[in-house]
């Protein structure tokens, strides 16, 4: 059941933060164009659908909090796609899979995100920097192209991806769960680039 009770939707924020100017692995603020709930707001249920309890700094967590059982049902496929690593597909390659679908749609709060962690685990940081510079055209090495040209593919209205794409992905040395764990991937960020960029905005890195 929705939480409205507490929703003006005829009241959108306006904020004067700079907006970023180019996809980057630095951190991206984000703002709701909708208030989210405050964090005095928040019941019990609020904090299953949240499911960690710190998520309630977040303004995107709190504006999703309104429907809970939702967030919860999200909140969960997120960790399993992204954090059960017990088989499948390597990390770094599951957050190159959401970084690629972010960068196609725009999303530079996600693709961040992404790009950040993607760095991390690959210890590629300069490989990750040419796919936010160039997208996903950029030349990363076959496995990763393999990996990137999917993601788009999954990604663009209408959808083009194909058993070329899963060719290509097998030609590259990915086995059938991690093959899934690239369609997961790349998908469901797909979808949560939209829930960001229809909600709010990012904000620029602070300087210095």
């Amino acid at each position: 059941m929705t939480d409205t009770t507490a929703l003006d939707t005829t009241e959108l924020l306006t904020h004067d933060a700079p907006h970023p100017h180019a996809f980057t692995r630095a951190e991206v603020g984000w703002l709701p164009w909708l208030h989210p709930l405050a964090v005095d707001e928040l019941t019990d249920r609020h904090y299953d659908g949240l499911v960690d309890r710190n998520r309630d700094t977040s303004d995107y967590f709190r504006l999703l909090a309104r429907d809970p059982e939702v967030l919860r049902a999200r909140t969960l496929v997120d960790k399993d796609i992204f954090y059960n690593v017990a088989g499948g597909l390597p990390r770094a390659d599951r957050e190159l899979a959401a970084a690629a679908a972010s960068r196609v749609n725009g999303c530079v709060f996600c693709a961040s995100v992404h790009a950040r962690f993607a760095a991390h685990y690959s210890k590629q940081p300069d490989v990750v920097d040419l796919l936010l510079a160039e997208g996903v055209q950029a030349d990363l090495g076959e496995r990763w192209n393999a990996i990137t040209d999917a993601a788009a593919a999954l990604t663009v209205t209408p959808l083009s991806f194909g058993p070329e794409h899963v060719a290509r992905l097998r030609a590259a040395g990915l086995d059938d769960v991690e093959i899934a764990d690239v369609i997961h991937g790349a998908a469901f960020f797909n979808w949560a680039n939209r829930l960001m960029l229809s909600l709010g905005r990012p904000v620029a890195p602070a300087q210095g």
